[in-house]
């Protein structure tokens, strides 16, 4: 009997032990990220009741809640909405949270643990729950320029600028954009109305094109990748010479490649790495890119940022490098075509971490978290992500596109008085099913000053410019006029 007792009361025990432990688990250590788990409608319906904080550019609000008389006690409103569409995202009762109301919901609604014992006085001082503001990072004229850039032209794309030295972003713009008011009102059949219509617009206005979506073929801007891969091995230099024929029958394949210009590098016998760059030549990158281990590449676009989970803190779709399976593959990959996939922020890093003498810092889009009393909650320092060049390669890439500048393809993006680094790419998307060519992807990166970088840009133009350049305008100078505008628009203050 007293062994049966015994083990009884270990049982019981131990059942207490993991009990007490699971609470604690739930109450104290997951808390806020159970709060934060989208399938938590508790929290998100506690919300309506309060007072949400504000999302801030520049300290101005351009998100924010005002109160109503019907059961909601508020709505939210964006100001100017379409602007900033793809920082704010939109708050809706019934199709979800998306962008920073989604990302930093916890701090907007007061319900995390900072707030805890803020939530305690109010509720004993009888003061109505009141989330906090959401300072964020963006700099109101690069990402009204990156706006204003792409709707004149009609463009679909995006644009992402990034201070190269704190990783802050400066600018994150998706266009077509769309106005957040539509789907946060607090009349539900309006908002599940609206958000038909958005969701079936061809031109997918919802779709977040500078951090997520569908991912694009980088083209000739990932050849700034394997130009740092190559200095950085010791493998080449800016003045190392390759062949330069017009075509490049690519190896154990019938396939050619050919540069863009469908002519050699240049007119000698033998094109430099440099010229590569400036001229945007595929095969003597191509060259390289074959001469080196087939994962010296790859493993360069990781250390940049590819294929890591990223958010800042909206979540960021991983860019993708695979591993070529052989030469043919390396040399296709190496011009960014294959199966290389990007976002404009990942360009945007590997610009950014260029300019910052060879360390990316981890991007960010959230400065300051600002009580409703106006104290700091919480200050978002500058993190180094990684470190994957050295000074003396970032300089040596730098210099080559400075030249791509002022003698190359980019040449669109000089600014007067100003040292500017910019590259080009075109990315051709194969052919339809009628065996016709598919709109070029347009590309331009680039950071200025060189001398001492305030902004790096990314800007991707999709369908070869669109309906007013007959989906097939293959132009560089189409993003890189975008690109200029948006940086000019930081370095102007």
């Amino acid at each position: 009997m007293n062994k049966q007792l015994k083990f009884t009361t270990r049982v019981v025990f131990t059942m207490f032990i993991a009990l007490f432990f699971s609470v604690t688990m739930i109450q104290f250590v997951n808390a806020d990220e159970l709060r934060a788990n989208e399938l938590n409608s508790r929290t998100v319906k506690n919300s309506y009741k309060v007072e949400r904080g504000s999302i801030l550019v520049d300290g101005d609000p351009i998100a924010y809640s005002t109160p109503t008389d019907d059961s909601f006690s508020f709505v939210r409103q964006y100001d100017p909405g379409s602007i900033y569409a793809p920082i704010t995202g939109y708050f809706s009762h019934s199709q979800g949270v998306t962008g920073l109301e989604s990302a930093m919901n916890l701090e907007l609604s007061g319900s995390g643990n900072a707030q805890f014992f803020t939530r305690i006085m109010n509720t004993l001082n009888g003061v109505a729950p009141q989330g906090s503001s959401v300072q964020t990072t963006i700099n109101p004229k690069a990402q009204e320029a990156a706006v204003a850039a792409m709707a004149e032209e009609g463009f679909t794309g995006a644009v992402v600028a990034i201070e190269p030295k704190t990783g802050r972003i400066l600018a994150l713009a998706s266009s077509p954009t769309f106005d957040p008011n539509l789907l946060s009102s607090n009349n539900n059949a309006d908002i599940i109305a609206n958000y038909a219509q958005l969701d079936k617009d061809p031109e997918q206005p919802l779709q977040n094109r500078a951090i997520a979506g569908d991912l694009y073929h980088p083209g000739s801007v990932y050849k700034l990748l394997v130009a740092a891969a190559a200095i950085e091995d010791g493998e080449a230099t800016p003045t190392t010479e390759f062949a330069n024929p017009a075509q490049l029958t690519l190896p154990q394949s019938t396939s050619v490649m050919q540069n863009a210009s469908r002519t050699t590098c240049g007119t000698g016998a033998k094109a430099t790495l440099e010229q590569a760059i400036v001229m945007s030549c595929n095969i003597p990158i191509a060259e390289l890119a074959m001469k080196m281990d087939r994962g010296a590449v790859p493993e360069m676009a990781r250390a940049f940022g590819f294929e890591q989970e990223l958010t800042v803190p909206l979540a960021v779709t991983p860019s993708v490098s695979p591993l070529p399976e052989d030469q043919a593959q390396t040399a296709l990959s190496s011009i960014g075509q294959l199966d290389v996939r990007v976002t404009p922020l990942q360009i945007a890093m590997v610009s950014a971490g260029i300019a910052n003498g060879g360390t990316v810092m981890k991007p960010t889009v959230v400065d300051q978290v600002i009580t409703p009393d106006l104290r700091v909650e919480t200050q978002v320092s500058p993190v180094e992500l990684s470190k994957p060049i050295s000074k003396k390669t970032a300089d040596a890439v730098t210099g080559m596109m400075e030249k791509g500048v002022t003698e190359g393809l980019a040449a669109k993006s000089a600014i007067e008085g100003v040292r500017v680094a910019g590259k080009t790419g075109t990315a051709e998307n194969g052919t339809d099913a009628a065996g016709n060519d598919l709109p070029f992807t347009l590309w331009y990166t680039g950071f200025a000053p060189v001398d001492d970088p305030k902004i790096a840009v990314a800007v991707v133009v999709e369908d070869g410019g669109g309906e007013a350049y007959g989906y097939l305008g293959g132009s560089y100078d189409l993003p890189t006029a975008v690109g200029k505008r948006v940086m000019e628009a930081v370095l102007s203050e």
